[in-house]
């Protein structure tokens, strides 16, 4: 399939790679092939992936069973010689000025080794001008939670005992945690003037030096054409206010870190999504060189962005570390997760759209103001700005400080609030025009992928039996919606794979990169075993460690695009090496020489095939070594790649007690070249159920007189469980786009973005009403539909 071309510059040929949808009806979107200039030293273009014997197939995870039977080693399980266990002091107080820190009390408990006192507050915004704010001796309370001291003692208990022995002396300050308070002219202010949030490695912060009056921070502006021109254009328009709520992060496993410091480094395990984010900001914290600090995440209990960096928890750790002389293991409790490690923004949007009556856009207009705390990030603009074509558009975006934890980023920031707005107004539209929403979908959406989607989700969804609004009679009601998600194609260049071949026959792949729960394990496995006609459960999969070659950050579903060419180049590297030490055995060259059924052979001679570790042991070293990092994509669009789907909802109201089923979703959805398809629709799902947690369920409330938050525990904080989950009927395009070795890419967004839209479209198809906001509780449910009849 590879060629070569005299335009070519030195050291690159032509590749013929497959392009499009295999199947595919929709027009744009049927598999085809095209020319593209790659190295010299990249691997042959992979076929599809009905030709391949591992990638692509559904392979359970490698470390299934260790996950299941306990085996696997999380932050929680680790216990080192001497290891004590650390405590947080917190603050009630949601605003205040920290006058005085006692800590002899809880040093004098006879369980106590260290004790220390935090002087930076990580995660936050930053004031521009320190001078707006009168000097402290400590960091100024901004929210309740905010960590205060900690301790670390020889037992857990003590640890606790000791830390409620810290005395803080307050001087309160004004409030506000509701972010329409906090809009008011009047309101107190959370910083005495403009403050910027950094960004960060997951993805949190925001734009700096925008306008900020009070705590209004922003606009950002997205504008193309004049929506004014676009409106008066318009045959038709839809208006509508929008509100979403704040989404706490509900991992599985808490924020947590064993730090063990040494006089000559320091070594920390942690539950991470980058252990080189981690590595980089301790080094900084504790004014080391990178080099002597390690970071290892062996297993994690999952992370949806809120996990990046070594956080205030990882700072207190290694300071307390470094003070006992001893590991120290710092675990947060649930309450504190909830309060300040991270979250997902709300919004209050005001959005409008017009169109022709033939159905084209002619303008988009939103408005949108959200919190994310004391911290930024608070957008909701993506959809509206991407998922289709419109000449006129204006997107504005502002965040409001309020006295609450601050935000972080939470799988596609922004994007699920965006499109709970955009993919109503878009049926609303519809329903103005006589169309079917998937009409005018088709009309304004140029992706022919998700023009593929929407067909096959259409046929499995029953989607052409889809009755009037408010057809059924009785209380309760049935109905059907759609909605549809994008996310981005993000390729992190720090990506590196070490691949060894030994003489035993042993095969192993290094990396830094971690698994926060997707199974990238498994598909490095699959790649390498592809590449060397082995099984993925023949390959050794160490990763999670900075002392291997370093991998990407596991967010924005760029894990699997970044790393896995890396690892294909890698192991290709070590298959030229051992079949170049057995050319001269075979008599042939190595370009001869096969590797398919764990067997290796001269390719025009099958019958003298030996297996591979017999191979392995003609080489004339220990092992052959391949090492790579990731190569920038073969080409560069001009616009955004976007990944996505489309969601069908079928779902039942109860119109008597506003209770909301979901009982059945097909979901369509692309994410390049699919590696492990068993892998896909389990990110696919989970994706489903935290859409509909989001949808019917979470919502952090804060109280307003006491700044507290009343539900901090997955008691109160509702989570969909077993019993909420529907039916899900998943369909995965393997949708090539011939721009890496590999070709694959992210499913951990899409998923969850269309989520709630499409549960909002199935209601109003069930019961004739819109709801607006979210979550849509019983109590939300039933406001709506009596609304309704007063009308």
């Amino acid at each position: 399939m590879s060629g070569k071309s005299s335009t070519l510059g030195p050291g690159m040929r032509a590749d013929t790679l497959p392009f499009g949808i295999p199947g595919a009806q929709a027009p744009g979107a049927t598999l085809t092939t095209v020319s593209r200039a790659v190295a010299e030293n990249e691997p042959p273009p992979l076929s599809p992936n009905s030709d391949l014997r591992v990638v692509g197939k559904p392979v359970p995870r490698i470390d299934g069973a260790l996950k299941v039977t306990g085996r696997a080693r999380y932050t929680a399980d680790m216990q080192l010689p001497g290891m004590l266990y650390a405590s947080v002091a917190t603050s009630r107080l949601p605003h205040a000025r920290v006058k005085s820190i006692d800590m002899r009390a809880a040093q004098a408990h006879p369980g106590v080794r260290a004790v220390h006192v935090v002087k930076r507050v990580l995660g936050v915004a930053v004031l521009r001008d320190k001078s707006a704010e009168m000097p402290a001796d400590f960091p100024i309370v901004r929210f309740a939670g905010q960590p205060i001291a900690a301790v670390a003692a020889v037992s857990q208990t003590a640890a606790d005992e000791a830390a409620a022995l810290i005395r803080v002396e307050y001087e309160p300050l004004p409030f506000v945690v509701d972010v329409d308070e906090a809009r008011k002219p009047d309101a107190p202010l959370v910083y005495p003037g403009p403050a910027d949030q950094p960004h960060t490695a997951g993805g949190g912060g925001g734009l700096q030096n925008l306008p900020q009056q009070g705590n209004v921070h922003g606009p950002a502006r997205n504008e193309r054409g004049n929506v004014e021109t676009g409106f008066k254009q318009a045959d038709v328009m839809v208006e509508a206010e929008f509100r979403t709520q704040v989404q706490t992060h509900g991992a599985l496993e808490t924020h947590g870190m064993v730090a063990d410091w040494r006089g000559d480094g320091l070594t920390v395990y942690a539950s991470t999504q980058s252990t080189s984010s981690v590595r980089d900001e301790l080094a900084e914290i504790m004014d080391l060189p990178e080099s002597r600090v390690r970071v290892l995440t062996e297993y994690m209990g999952g992370g949806f962005g809120a996990k990046f960096g070594a956080g205030n928890a990882g700072a207190m750790a290694a300071e307390l570390s470094r003070k006992a002389g001893a590991p120290v293991r710092l675990t947060l409790t649930r309450k504190d997760e909830h309060l300040s490690t991270g979250n997902r923004p709300n919004s209050r949007q005001h959005l409008k759209i017009g169109a022709t009556k033939d159905g084209h856009l002619t303008a988009i207009d939103l408005r949108c103001f959200g919190t994310g705390g004391v911290g930024t990030g608070a957008g909701a603009g993506g959809p509206a700005a991407n998922m289709y074509q419109c000449p006129n558009l204006l997107v504005e975006e502002s965040d409001v400080f309020t006295n609450a934890g601050p935000a972080a980023a939470f799988r596609a920031p922004g994007h699920p609030q965006g499109c709970f707005a955009l993919e109503q107004v878009i049926d609303e539209l519809a329903e103005k025009l006589d169309l079917d929403p998937l009409e005018l979908r088709g009309r304004n959406d140029n992706s022919a992928v998700r023009r593929e989607e929407r067909r096959i989700g259409a046929a499995r969804a029953h989607w052409a039996a889809r009755r009037a609004p408010g057809a059924d009679r009785g209380p309760i009601k049935r109905g059907i919606g759609v909605a549809q998600a994008l996310w981005y194609r993000i390729v992190n260049l720090d990506s590196a794979c070490e691949v060894r071949i030994g003489r035993d026959g042993s095969v192993e792949l290094l990396s830094a990169v971690q698994d926060i729960g997707g199974g990238i394990r498994t598909a490095l496995a699959q790649v390498v075993a592809e590449e060397l006609g082995r099984e993925a459960s023949d390959v050794r999969v160490s990763i999670g460690d900075t002392a291997y070659p370093v991998g990407p950050p596991s967010g924005g579903s760029m894990t699997t695009t970044s790393i896995t060419p890396a690892a294909r180049a890698a192991v290709f590297q070590a298959r030229q090496a051992m079949s170049a030490a057995l050319g001269p055995f075979f008599g042939v060259s190595a370009s001869e020489i096969e590797m398919r059924d764990g067997k290796v052979f001269p390719r025009a001679d099958r019958s003298r095939a030996i297996s591979f570790r017999q191979a392995a042991g003609r080489l004339r070293t220990s092992e052959v070594v391949g090492r790579a990092s990731r190569v920038a994509d073969y080409e560069q669009p001009k616009q955004l790649v976007q990944y996505g789907g489309v969601q069908f909802v079928e779902l039942a109201v109860d119109t008597e007690t506003g209770v909301i089923k979901v009982e059945h979703v097909v979901a369509v959805h692309d994410c390049g070249r699919p590696l492990n398809p068993l892998a896909v629709e389990s990110q696919i799902n989970g994706g489903i159920i935290q859409g509909i947690s989001y949808a019917l369920y979470e919502d952090r409330r804060l109280d307003r007189n006491t700044g507290l938050m009343v539900n901090p525990n997955l008691e109160a904080y509702k989570i969909a469980g077993a019993f909420e989950t529907p039916e899900i009927e998943t369909v995965i395009l393997e949708n090539y786009l011939a721009l890496s070795s590999t070709d694959a890419g992210g499913i951990g967004e899409p998923a969850t973005v269309a989520t709630a839209a499409a549960i909002a479209n199935a209601f109003y198809n069930a019961t004739g009403v819109r709801v607006r906001m979210l979550p849509m509780t019983p109590a939300v449910v039933l406001d709506a539909l009596r609304q309704e009849m007063r009308a």
